[in-house]
């Protein structure tokens, strides 16, 4: 019975402890067999092996006397004594309080040196410790006993075998609130029996399950690998524990009857020591609408630009070199597409004047954008057309492009040179016409001018006093201010304040723009100069006096 009784608590011992602590034990124990009864284990030479042991052992007597507990184990409990830890099992439970990682604390009776004591031997229980004066400053234990009995079978040796997991509970507790908090839908499932042991918030909103609905619940029950792209490749990694590379597949959930497109991957962790899978999921929804979204905005796009009735056109914004055409460019113009995609405009002689390209060119490069630029283009064939040329920088397929479209005016401006043609034909004479029929003609053959005031635009020969209107043709006629005087019996002052009327008047500030301004009108010598006596004879039979002043 002895011999049976301790080869039994050898065997606990070895199956029970690491490969340091069990040496240890086993020499005891055998020092028990080889002894009498009355003989005590030799406590001096256990404690002397398991001195410099890494994990923490704590020796208890039976009546609950601590005798020994080695460095590891001091540290792990806070400690440098065993006055400190505690002599008795009593001691101990006053100077440190013990929690379950739920934060519940342990009754006395359940604290594992109580367990021990009372001969019951358990695996891998895991405690929070910390000492009463700072119970802020905890440690995570995992627990283990072993009982060595002597010759008759009763306990001779209880001991605590500790191991401080701190570290990696912390770490365990990181991952947790990670993937509790990822927004990236997650899930983990055990490879021991396929079956998901977590999920986040993340997975839960992707797919409208319920916790209880997916936690305890198979891979092949709720399939993260529906209709994936290599489902077979997916499952063998599965099973084997290996990497899940990522595929795209759609799940079949309750938010979406269509099922959901995602992208899959999974990777081998490990949970509590257990041989899990972390599952990781990218939804493509937002991805397909966008692209769906970009597909029909291409489209009308295209449609709008092939349908476009000015001629446009799609060039690189580098180089400048033709993309697309459109079917009015190759009405207006006379080119293909063959004739000008691939090629920058220069090569196929598009603009006639250069200098007028490499301007259009400069001042895109520096604004981005063109308005009405007037150019002269070379049609296929010879012919030359004016046109209005607009242009747009865009991003076409991730590139930067050029968006340009022409406004054909050459009829326009025939017609306009024609009708200048026509009013200069008509002021050669303009004593046939009132005076505003005279500056209507005067303002379409000559328009604002880049450069000219309000003033000059505005001003008209309504504005001017009949005396002003005398000296104004006398201006034209070439007469300096003594001659204007004596033919208009004015005094030489008189006639300086009229010419300054003039101009601020017309917005000018010499003589020569006085005359150019009136020639432009009809004013001259053969126009109202002309009637300048008549009209001065007729106003004095008027008013009786042969002065306007």
């Amino acid at each position: 019975m002895a011999k049976t009784g301790a080869g039994t608590g050898r065997a606990n011992l070895r199956r029970s402890t690491s490969r340091g602590t069990a040496i240890a034990a086993d020499q005891v124990t055998d020092k028990v067999d080889n002894g009498s009864s009355h003989q005590a284990p030799d406590r001096s030479q256990l404690e002397q092996i398991i001195a410099g042991l890494t994990e923490g052992v704590m020796l208890v007597e039976p009546d609950q006397t601590i005798t020994y507990a080695n460095e590891a184990a001091l540290e792990m409990h806070g400690v440098t004594t065993l006055d400190e830890l505690g002599r008795t099992v009593d001691e101990y439970r006053k100077n440190f309080v013990l929690r379950h990682q739920s934060s519940h604390l342990l009754d006395h009776g359940r604290y594992p040196i109580d367990r021990v004591v009372a001969g019951e031997a358990f695996d891998d229980v895991l405690v929070v410790v910390a000492h009463k004066s700072n119970q802020d400053r905890d440690r995570t234990h995992r627990i283990r006993s072993l009982v060595i009995t002597d010759h008759a079978g009763d306990p001779d040796c209880l001991v605590l075998i500790v191991h401080d997991v701190s570290g990696q509970t912390e770490a365990e507790h990181r991952f947790e609130r990670a993937f509790a908090a990822n927004p990236a839908p997650a899930t983990i499932c055990r490879i021991t029996d396929l079956r998901f042991v977590k999920v986040n918030e993340g997975f839960l909103e992707l797919t409208g399950y319920k916790r209880e609905d997916v936690l305890g619940r198979s891979v092949y029950e709720i399939d993260v690998l529906e209709r994936a792209e290599r489902r077979s490749l997916a499952l063998e990694r599965l099973r084997a524990g290996e990497t899940i590379p990522q595929m795209e597949a759609c799940l079949t959930v309750p938010s979406d009857p269509g099922g959901r497109q995602v992208v899959v991957a999974g990777q081998p962790i490990e949970v509590g020591e257990e041989p899990c899978m972390l599952f990781t999921f990218a939804d493509l929804e937002p991805r397909r609408k966008a692209e769906t979204a970009l597909r029909q905005s291409e489209e009308r796009f295209a449609k709008a630009f092939r349908l476009a009735p000015v001629p446009t056109t799609i060039t690189t914004a580098d180089d400048h070199r033709f993309i697309e055409v459109n079917e009015a460019f190759t009405r207006v113009l006379g080119y293909q597409a063959q004739d000008v995609v691939g090629y920058p405009a220069d090569d196929i002689g598009l603009w006639v004047d250069d200098e007028e390209r490499r301007h259009f060119e400069t001042e895109l490069a520096k604004a981005g954008s063109v308005r009405d630029f007037e150019a002269c283009l070379r049609v296929k064939g010879g012919g030359i057309i004016n046109c209005l040329i607009s242009a747009e920088t865009i991003t076409l397929s991730d590139r930067t492009c050029v968006l340009c479209s022409f406004l054909d005016i050459t009829a326009r401006r025939r017609s306009e040179e024609e009708l200048v043609k026509a009013i200069e034909a008509v002021m050669a004479d303009a004593s046939w016409f009132s005076r505003g029929v005279v500056e209507k003609l005067a303002a379409l053959r000559h328009p604002p001018r880049p450069g000219q005031s309000p003033a000059q635009v505005a001003a008209s020969v309504a504005d001017l006093t009949p005396r002003e209107r005398e000296v104004l043709t006398l201006v034209c006629q070439g007469k300096s201010d003594p001659e204007i005087g004596t033919e208009l019996k004015l005094a030489r002052n008189t006639v300086r304040n009229h010419i300054a009327s003039l101009y601020q008047k017309l917005g000018v500030n010499r003589r020569s723009a006085l005359v150019v301004w009136a020639r432009e009108r009809g004013i001259g010598s053969e126009g109202v100069a002309a009637k300048l006596p008549k009209t001065r004879k007729k106003r004095c039979r008027k008013t009786g006096s042969s002065s306007a002043e």
